[in-house]
């Protein structure tokens, strides 16, 4: 990427792919790079498409966050939208465009890529977005996809982001898909550093792989102290820290996706630090970025060996508890038999002489006991001799 682009005018519709998605619905023959068509035109209606402008489609440019043309390290201008921002870069020789988009249209990725002549399958990546990190090289141009992430102290989760990134001789595209990373940061720190950004759009490149990479270190904060909370409701019993330590793990597989294939990027791209002449402030720049990679790659990889090992102890702990629970219900049953046999002993004892007393109270007239001078002691005395013989039974049956 050494070499610069040229400021002259290209070809017309490199890709007609292009032309035909960007302009459907237009009913216009192809323009020209002047903008005339071939055939009579009148104004574009209300619902004709992107207008065009120098022959580019765009659209109305809502996801432009920030269009800027900067020369030897300094804002030279700041255009009103994309076609204002190429015909600037083509009027300042040496200079460097940087264009950040957030979930642009279809249009307005197809003009951008019209105007820089990106690849289409890169264009088909930042249109679909949802793609794994990685770096591909075409021709001239880098296509590199990153994820970002945040942590969000009040739901105590991992919010990701995607960031797609065009980087040519003299211009940067950024396509960001979500909240993070914030690029205006990443800006802003470049402009108050002219002489880094006078090396050219690799120095803007390593800045947004910074950022991106320094945005990882709030969310390996915010994950550690997740898992000492959930350690700590591991042990105290709480039945809700399953739920959490499975959302968490979760979580982490998406941070390791996002951290992983990073460390492989970086080190393509410090192999070709030779090749393409990059320079030495540079290479310092992207070797110190590919050190803290690799750092928070084995953080996650950490965290994600840390959950499996927790979720182990936390089963194994839910099933001591379960089965102390049980325990407790079996004793309990236990209990409650002995209580159920001591009580039915003595109610046997006790049903004794309440038959005999029962029986002689029925006052029939041919009862031989009723008249007989001995018959009350005797009654007394079979009731004793029943509850005691019951008592002794009992007793040596251990239900009393």
């Amino acid at each position: 990427m050494s070499q610069r682009r040229s400021h002259t005018p290209r070809p017309p519709r490199k890709y007609p792919w292009l032309r035909s998605a960007a302009e459907r619905g237009a009913g216009a023959g192809p323009r020209s790079r002047t903008g005339a068509g071939t055939g009579a035109a009148g104004p574009p209606s209300a619902d004709s498409g992107p207008a065009a402008v120098d022959g580019t489609p765009v659209a109305d440019e809502q996801s432009v966050v920030d269009a800027a043309v900067y020369r030897d390290g300094r804002r030279v201008g700041t255009p009103d939208g994309l076609a204002a921002t190429f015909r600037r870069l083509r009027e300042e020789p040496g200079a460097m465009a940087w264009i950040g988009l957030h979930r642009p249209t279809e249009a307005e990725l197809l003009s951008v890529a019209e105007e820089f002549d990106l690849h289409k399958l890169a264009i088909e990546d930042a249109m679909e977005a949802h793609q794994r990190p990685k770096l591909e090289r075409y021709g001239e141009t880098l296509f590199v996809v990153l994820r970002a992430a945040r942590y969000l102290d009040a739901v105590e989760e991992v919010d990701f982001g995607e960031l797609h990134v065009f980087v040519g001789p003299d211009f940067v595209i950024t396509v960001r898909h979500g909240a993070a990373p914030d690029l205006s940061a990443v800006r802003a720190r470049m402009e108050s550093a002219p002489e880094l950004l006078a090396l050219g759009a690799e120095a803007v490149l390593y800045a947004i792989l910074d950022a991106v990479v320094d945005g990882y270190a709030p969310v390996v904060a915010g994950v550690q102290n997740d898992i000492d909370e959930i350690e700590t409701e591991v042990f105290r019993g709480d039945p809700a820290v399953s739920r959490r330590i499975y959302e968490l793990s979760r979580e982490m597989v998406e941070f390791q996706r996002a951290t992983r294939p990073l460390v492989g990027m970086l080190r393509g791209l410090m192999a070709g630090f030779d090749k393409y002449g990059t320079d030495e402030e540079l290479q310092r720049y992207l070797r110190d970025v590919a050190d803290h990679v690799t750092h928070t790659s084995e953080r996650v990889d950490g965290f994600r060996s840390a959950l499996t090992d927790i979720l182990a102890v936390n089963a194994t702990l839910v099933t001591q508890q379960q089965n102390a629970e049980m325990r407790a219900l079996a004793e309990a049953g236990f209990e409650q038999n002995e209580e159920v046999k001591k009580i039915s002993a003595w109610a046997a004892i006790l049903f004794a002489p309440t038959l005999v007393g029962t029986i002689y109270g029925m006052n029939f007239t041919h009862m031989p006991e009723l008249h007989w001078v001995l018959g009350y002691p005797f009654a007394l005395l079979l009731m004793a001799v029943v509850c005691v013989s019951l008592y002794v039974i009992f007793k040596r049956r251990d239900w009393l």
